[in-house]
């Protein structure tokens, strides 16, 4: 048993591939041998193992497996002593139940353990607690972030936080560079447009290379001198719309109008809108206004005769509340799911719009914080610039909330939010 983790695992197989997800599902549980453990044991204490004699103080045992799982993942055994001795603990069953209990409500995020009890020839049985460090950082329910240094665990000082957080942040998918694209695929004019609205005498074409410029002032490049690798994001922002849908082919958005009040009513006409993201907004919202009404006012009442002729009227939306939702849907989709694709449905009396997001890790308690503008950003360099007067969209921005709370005054139907199955969905109600 090595004393990393993931002993279980095929050795050459990453921890997320399909493939080991698909052993691990269709494998039964295996448990430690006693050779391995006593291996473990015979080495000591280290940066990856932790001896206990007994649980006895929960607080301690959550910060150890909190030091654990931040530096790399560990395994804690319970019932050996300071001399190596197994010793072994007299309630196995309540120790695993208590470690479970531990991981999941006091840890943040809930971490899940794997817990074998290994049984000795004297009768006596031991604990190991094997620590997966994959979804870190993770602290303590009172906030408090641990590291293992050797044969012992630190707190993180507030000093060294910012710092090491920083550390841990994962390469987003708006930061992947793409080695394809030239210098020649980007709008100038879109770029230098933007340059220009924070500085007049921004330089021109002939001065400043669009490479430099993406690569030295917007951080949207990687390479040296002589190496140009734009990223995902300066694709999205910056490259000619007819080069966008061939660079990145999953950024396509599909927007479609349906007789009736769902997706399974008859379909009117749908296209699928390709380009970067300035020219999306502007098609989509084209598109929208094809079919309904967009007021920064509620329509006053009408008297209908009864000699009218029975039709859907066209509804109605709050302008700014559209218009905020479309901008959300095309900065924070996760792009990163290439099957799942942004989908705007138009309903006789509501707009839906439904975006690819991972419903792994976003909890019930992230689902609610958000409509308080409390937002996990996939792509903040997108949304830094995106949402810039500059880059030539000029209306409000108020986030999520402002969106429920202005479509709701402006039709009286509060919108509907769903999450599930690797899609957030928001439908808007009209007049």
């Amino acid at each position: 048993m090595p004393r990393r983790k993931f002993r279980h695992s095929p050795r050459f197989e990453s921890p997320d591939s399909p493939a080991l997800q698909e052993y691990l599902f269709n494998q039964p549980t295996q448990s430690t041998t006693r050779s391995e453990l006593l291996r473990l044991i015979r080495g000591g204490e280290d940066t990856y193992l932790e001896l206990k004699v007994k649980l006895s103080n929960s607080e301690k045992i959550a910060q150890g497996i909190v030091a654990l799982a931040n530096t790399d993942g560990g395994t804690i055994i319970f019932g050996v002593n300071d001399q190596l001795r197994i010793e072994g603990v007299s309630n196995p069953e309540w120790v695993q139940q208590e470690l479970v209990r531990i991981c999941r409500e006091e840890i943040v995020p809930p971490l899940v353990p794997i817990i074998d009890t290994i049984a000795f020839d004297s009768g006596k049985r031991v604990v190991a607690l094997d620590v997966d460090g994959r979804k870190r950082p993770y602290r303590t329910k009172d906030g408090r972030f641990y590291l293992r240094f050797g044969a012992e665990k630190r707190e993180v000082s507030r000093d060294e936080l910012s710092v090491w957080l920083d550390e841990l942040r994962p390469l987003g998918f708006e930061n992947i560079p793409l080695q394809t694209v030239t210098e020649d695929d980007f709008d100038d004019a879109l770029l230098w447009s933007f340059a220009s609205g924070f500085d007049d005498d921004a330089p021109n074409r002939s001065l400043y290379q669009t490479s430099d410029f993406l690569r030295k002032d917007l951080l949207l490049a990687v390479g040296n001198t002589d190496d140009f690798f734009p990223t995902v994001a300066a694709v999205l922002l910056f490259a000619k719309s007819e080069r966008v849908p061939e660079l990145l082919p999953r950024s396509n958005v599909t927007v479609a109008r349906y007789s009736g009040d769902n997706g399974t009513a008859q379909l009117i006409e749908a296209i699928g809108v390709k380009g970067n993201l300035l020219t999306q907004y502007e098609t989509i919202l084209s598109f929208i206004e094809r079919y309904v009404d967009l007021a920064k006012e509620r329509p006053k009442k009408r008297l209908q005769l009864v000699t009218d002729p029975v039709a859907q009227a066209r509804s109605t939306y709050h302008f700014y509340s559209i218009s905020e939702a479309l901008i959300n849907a095309l900065i924070h989709r996760d792009l990163a799911l290439r099957e799942i694709r942004t989908r705007i449905n138009i309903y006789d009396n509501a707009i839906e719009i439904i975006n690819p997001r991972r419903t792994n890790g976003f909890s019930p308690p992230a689902s609610r914080a958000i409509r308080y503008g409390i937002t996990q950003r996939l792509n903040p360099q997108i949304a830094a610039i995106f949402t810039r007067r500059e880059y030539g969209i000029n209306v409000p921005h108020g986030g999520l909330p402002m969106v429920l709370r202005q479509s709701n005054r402006f039709s009286g139907r509060k919108p509907e939010i769903y999450i599930a199955n690797d899609e957030f969905k928001v439908k808007i109600f009209g007049v």
